[in-house]
């Protein structure tokens, strides 16, 4: 390929010239890459890392590289693409903002529960504790040389956590920083609306003004993602997106004109069909290869989603960003050892024993999970492994996840992978949003836009968006619920991560199974998009702020009941006012599931229920649009007919 140079690295591609002058920098070098879409990030993110370890003289050790980056998703590929095509590299641990800084927290104070606190918190707790000396002290020590990716969706806190890190090593630590700013699209998280068009390129500013004789620049500008023509419509308003004004009335004019262009080019992609079609579905039941349908909104994917399983068309939804599902073979790991550590022999032994596989490869899954739960003598520490199940610290790259050709995403969801095929839903006019949403901000608008428009390695289609006027936001709870075209009309509730119950294995409590059994039944019948109802046990709520308890069906068999969290919100969403007398519904049907995971709860009451005494057992997560079932002639206006 014209413009590449002979590689040593027979089974990954060559790298360019502009690959090559990022991969040799110096370990000391203060780098500054941008790498616009499709432009082989990862791919020289991997060989940047082999460098490091591989210097003759300078050779970093693996613990002395801090490699951090915004989500799981591209913490999973980093790792998956290391084990693939990494030489030294495979040693490194990758991590994101919020996992690092959690081990930080630990680290400095681990008596605290930091458990408690939402991440943005943990994120500002960190930032302190670096002030006053945590990174040194840590088990890793400072760190050499901080890799960072995806640096344009760095803003508020955590910008200012990475600011700090930064500013602490500064005479004595490299780093290699690679983003877009025409890919940044959380600047939501930014409360100051009117501070959000100037945060877009804060921390590339920053890197300027705080290097300005010794940072270098550098930029990678070919695709290697695009393979059609149609793939690459948007590729070319790129390279205006990344430098929009910073001021507020110039940023929204600047991004309605490109929200405009991007409109106009999604529009001159072929129409994939409405849903309804039997063509449409057969489409989407046959093809091939990979294929995302990426949504503006939760709304819309829910809404999305509903219809596909109504139609048969299997698919998985993207998990938001915070959810950290830990896969289910860990269950069967520990419930095989009574042992207090393992041996990575004996841990693959049990891996492979599992009636659940594990998904990657099993020297990486013992790598990093040994690395997050150290036993001496090259040991596990099974103990440690159920601290990270209960504290939510179970390795990133390591979150359950379930393959599937066909993904119902966000467009802020799905940032960072790529798909054979992207079906685009057209977007509102910002007029049209402006109807709908108190604040708009054309720029993010058109990011996004771009971002799911670049997605695609073969076929860029759209379709049309769903209707999701009754889709609305719980503004107590922050839940989605399907209501009506009155106020106070509730029609169903959308699932969250910690409905089910997790403090006692199922089985336990009114089930005419044992618990052993179905954890059994778990791991041999329920898979992904199964459907799920939930029935009340009865109709007393279980508190004064709670509603009844309900058990969670899966065809006819009980699985699981409900946590408490469910049960208040669910009690906050039907409670209209403090007068206001629930009809509480006698069934919640629609649910699917999202996966069977491992959880941590009583380990008196998991010994009890005879599943040894680590405390760990599988339960089904929800997810999707549950709609509720009342007693006939009751709604939620009360007694008609």
């Amino acid at each position: 390929m014209e413009g590449q140079v002979t590689d040593a690295y027979h089974d990954s591609p060559p790298l360019t010239e502009e690959q090559r002058a990022v991969v040799e920098q110096p370990w000391d070098a203060r780098l500054l890459v941008t790498a616009g879409a499709g432009a082989g990030k990862t791919h020289t993110l991997v060989r940047r890392l082999d460098a490091l370890l591989g210097h003759e003289e300078d050779a970093l050790e693996a613990g002395e590289i801090l490699v951090l980056s915004f989500s799981r998703a591209a913490v999973r590929e980093l790792r998956e693409r290391i084990a693939l095509h990494a030489r030294q590299a495979r040693r490194v641990r990758v991590q994101t903002f919020d996992s690092w800084a959690y081990s930080v927290l630990r680290g400095e104070q681990p008596d605290r529960d930091w458990g408690a606190l939402r991440f943005d918190e943990r994120i500002r707790e960190t930032t302190e504790a670096i002030l006053r000396g945590a990174v040194e002290e840590s088990e890793q020590g400072p760190p050499a040389h901080v890799v960072i990716d995806e640096v344009q969706d760095l803003v508020g806190d955590r910008r200012d956590m990475v600011e700090t890190l930064l500013d602490r090593f500064q005479d004595s630590c490299g780093f290699t920083v690679v983003g877009d700013g025409a890919q940044a699209i959380f600047g939501f998280q930014v409360s100051d609306q009117d501070a959000r068009a100037a945060e877009t390129n804060y921390f590339f500013d920053w890197l300027r003004a705080s290097y300005p004789d010794d940072l270098v620049e550098l930029h990678l500008t070919t695709n290697f993602r695009a393979r059609t023509e149609e793939a690459r419509t948007a590729l070319a308003v790129g390279a205006e997106l990344k430098r929009l004004p910073s001021e507020p009335a110039e940023s929204d004019a600047a991004g309605e004109k490109f929200h405009r262009r991007l409109t106009d080019l999604l529009r001159s992609c072929p129409d994939f069909g409405p849903l309804e079609d039997p063509f449409t579905v057969g489409s989407l039941r046959a093809y091939p290869g990979t294929c995302a349908i990426l949504c503006r909104d939760n709304r819309q994917a829910l809404v999305l989603s509903e219809a596909l399983f109504s139609l048969g068309v299997g698919h998985r939804v993207q998990r938001a960003l915070q959810d950290r599902p830990v896969p289910a073979w860990v269950t069967s790991v520990l419930r095989g050892t009574g042992t207090t550590t393992l041996a990575e022999e004996r841990f693959q032994e049990l891996l492979s024993a599992g009636p659940i596989a594990p998904v990657g490869d099993r020297t990486r899954i013992w790598r990093s999970l040994r690395g997050a739960a150290r036993a001496p003598g090259g040991l596990m520490d099974v103990a440690a492994v159920r601290r990270l199940v209960a504290e939510g610290r179970f390795p990133d790259d390591l979150a359950a996840v379930e393959p599937a050709k066909l993904v119902v995403s966000t467009v802020h969801r799905a940032k960072g992978l790529e798909f054979d095929r992207v079906i685009v839903v057209e977007p509102a006019t910002t007029a049209e949003l402006r109807k709908q949403h108190t604040h708009v901000d054309p720029a993010a608008e058109a990011r996004s836009l771009y971002v799911a428009m670049t997605r695609a390695r073969d076929d860029l289609f759209r379709i049309a968006a769903p209707d999701t006027a009754l889709v609305r936001r719980d503004k107590v709870t922050e839940r989605w619920y399907l209501g009506g075209w009155k106020s106070y009309i509730r029609d169903g509730i959308v699932a969250s991560g910690q409905d089910v119950g997790r403090e006692h294995p199922p089985g336990t409590d009114g089930f005419t199974d044992d618990a052993s059994s179905l954890q059994d039944y778990l791991a041999a019948s329920v898979s992904p998009g199964d459907e799920l109802v939930l029935r009340t046990q009865h109709e007393m709520p279980m508190a004064v702020d709670q509603s009844p308890p309900y058990t969670i069906f899966h065809g006819d068999r009980p699985i699981s009941v409900v946590s408490e969290r469910f049960r208040k919100d669910l009690h906050t969403s039907l409670k209209i006012n403090k007068t206001w007398e629930i009809n509480w519904p006698v069934e919640i049907n629609g649910f699917r599931v999202d996966c069977v995971e491992t959880v941590a709860g009583s380990g008196a009451s998991g010994a009890r229920a005879g599943l040894g005494d680590h405390g760990i057992w599988t339960v089904p997560r929800l997810s999707g649009l549950g709609r509720y079932r009342r007693v006939r002639g009751i709604t939620q206006e009360g007694i008609v007919g």
